[in-house]
Formats: C-alpha cells, sequence, structure tokens
C-alpha cells in the first residue's frame, strides 16, 4: 500500500540542487527547483547513472556519466542515450519535512 514517507528536511535539499534518498526499498532522487521539491528514480535508464549527482538547470537534470536529460517534474527523456523514463513520485512538504509517496 502506497504511502507517504518522510526522506528529508527542506533545509537538507538546497535551492538548484539535488539528494538521493531512500524509501521503500528505492533510490530516489529529490530536487529543488524554484523552491519546489519533485521526486523522481535515482538510476538513469541508460547505463544506471545516479540522477542526483547529475547537473541541474531549470527543470532538467543531466546524467553525470553519459549526458541522458530527464525532466524531473515528470521523469520524461528529453534527450538520449536513456531509452525511456524514469518514474516520478508525489512530494509534499509538512513543516520543514519532505516526504514521498511510495
Amino acid at each position: 500500500m502506497a504511502g507517504f514517507v518522510k526522506v528529508a528536511k527542506t533545509g537538507d535539499v538546497a535551492l538548484g540542487s539535488a539528494k538521493m534518498v531512500e524509501a521503500g526499498g528505492k533510490k530516489i532522487a529529490i530536487f529543488n527547483v524554484d523552491g519546489k521539491y519533485y521526486a523522481i528514480d535515482n538510476t538513469c535508464t541508460h547505463r544506471g547513472g545516479p540522477l542526483a549527482e547529475g547537473a541541474l538547470e531549470g527543470k532538467e537534470v543531466t546524467c553525470p556519466w553519459h549526458g541522458a536529460v530527464f525532466d524531473v517534474t515528470t521523469g520524461e527523456v528529453l534527450g538520449p542515450p536513456a531509452p525511456k523514463p524514469v518514474s516520478r513520485y508525489e512530494v509534499r512538504v509538512s513543516g520543514k519535512d519532505i516526504e514521498v509517496e511510495v
């Protein structure tokens, strides 16, 4: 059964940055874009690169291994070589807690 799980504090993910967290047995990348938080799978669908370590520009993250580009708000692939999108997770902020639905 899906539910929201506390994964970080708002102060843990600075504006324009990302953090990898684990919840529900999954590695999830949390992104802070203009003060709003988004969550997608941390693992690139091309060769498994860690998306939380990629360059974030606006709402686009570039995989640090081979340059695939993903939209952090939807998980969609915006640039190759990734063959398919990553999963996206609902995020809510409760006080200073960031919670992800897994």
